[in-house]
């Protein structure tokens, strides 16, 4: 099947049914009951490579249908749900968490991981080194006590492109596994275990929801690594809401028509950008003037809905705030991938490279008005910035 057929026809439940629904029903349970002892002690020995109903937190049939769909598009073994994204990235690195081991994160990292490295492995004992963005550098920061290496492609914010089939190579000739926070691709524009990369995280909050109206997260795994990652979300008591799972696999159904609509605006909306004089920088994976755009036209199907400019200069931060309040059908919020379109004035969180001369930045997200009305809009508001 194509990607489109099996967003729509896979995780709609048991097709042997002579007669069901279009949709799986939402299963609500904490408590799973048994005919006798020795189901019970089966179950559990089930579960350990099976999606098998053994109790409410290990997910129920709702549950299991979406990690179905998820791990048919992104090729994995098995896949795990979370309560948000970065409660997914937090448990990719407890997992290979030991005192006396190594990280390597890229620098354009979703920028809360941070807090989790400062606040919490540090104090345990991990070293922790940010590399570039566009993990360039990544072969002569390994050490022999490198457990983990972690990356974004396209970067936040700035949406530097990996090269992923180097980065894994590199990689597992030091039998080092490969995460990657896949957010902005979603399973649809690219999917990164093509490449070699072992687990791969997505904010299911984002774009498979699509409809800013729920928070998850969702880690695919290869089987190679499964083995190490099936313990640890029952121990920390990481679960998801069947509801939420339920809504994500609706909102999936429509992932591609809304990734063409998504991308098709941003592209007339950078088109404008680009006609703008108070604008000095646009970043957007599709340019052809965007670092490594090489790279992003060969493993990505297309674009998402995000886009940064950055200000040129004689427009500082007050200005830049300015623009953003005076925007209509732009609101300010956290977060993206809904059919909302979004703007905030923001500073990518690098350390690896410094960023504190450039900028004001904006960050958007395009969703799915008219573009029309979005230029007009973003005509007016540059308007009374202008000079």
């Amino acid at each position: 099947m194509k990607i489109d057929t099996k967003l729509t026809h896979i995780g709609r439940g048991d097709e042997t049914l002579d007669v069901r629904p279009v949709n799986p029903c939402i299963m609500r349970a904490s408590t799973i009951l048994f005919k006798n002892h020795d189901a019970w002690q089966a179950t559990r020995k089930a579960r350990e490579s099976e999606r098998v109903l053994s109790y409410g937190a290990r997910g129920t049939s709702t549950n299991f249908e979406l990690e179905k769909l998820l791990c048919e598009l992104e090729g994995g073994y098995r896949a795990q749900l979370f309560p948000t994204g970065l409660a997914s990235l937090a448990m990719v690195l407890l997992n290979y968490a030991a005192s006396g081991a190594h990280f390597i994160i890229t620098d354009a990292i979703y920028g809360p991981v941070r807090a989790i490295c400062e606040n919490f492995l540090k104090k345990i004992g991990i070293e922790i080194d940010f590399i570039k963005a566009d993990a360039s550098d990544v072969e002569e920061k390994i050490k022999p006590n490198t457990k983990l290496i972690l990356c974004e492609s396209p970067g936040s914010i700035l949406y530097e492109i990996i090269d992923l089939p180097k980065l894994c190579q590199i990689a597992h000739s030091h039998n080092i596994p490969v995460a990657i926070d896949s957010t902005y691709s979603s399973g649809y524009l690219l999917n990164p275990m093509k490449f070699g990369v072992d687990i791969v995280v997505i904010a299911a909050t984002k774009y498979l929801s699509g409809h800013s109206d729920l928070t998850m997260g969702a880690v695919i795994i290869n089987e190679k690594e499964w083995k190490n990652f099936n313990k640890l979300p029952e121990i920390f008591g990481f679960t998801a809401s069947p509801d939420d799972a339920y809504l994500v696999l609706r909102g999936m159904r429509t992932l591609g028509v809304r990734f063409k609509a998504h991308e098709k605006s941003a592209k007339e909306v950078v088109e404008f950008f680009k006609t703008r004089k108070e604008i000095k920088t646009i970043f957007y994976p599709a340019l052809k003037t965007h670092p490594n755009h090489e790279i992003f036209v060969r493993d990505h199907k297309g674009a998402n809905g995000m886009i940064t400019i950055e200000f040129a200069d004689g427009i500082d931060r007050q200005k830049a705030i300015k623009f953003v309040d005076d925007l209509k059908f732009f609101s300010i919020g956290a977060s993206w991938g809904g059919y909302e379109s979004l703007a905030t004035v923001t500073v990518p969180p690098r350390t690896a490279t410094d960023w504190s001369k450039r900028g004001p930045f904006v960050r958007f997200h395009i969703g799915l008005e008219d573009s029309d009305d979005l230029i007009d809009d973003l005509t007016q508001a540059l308007d009374k910035i202008k000079g």
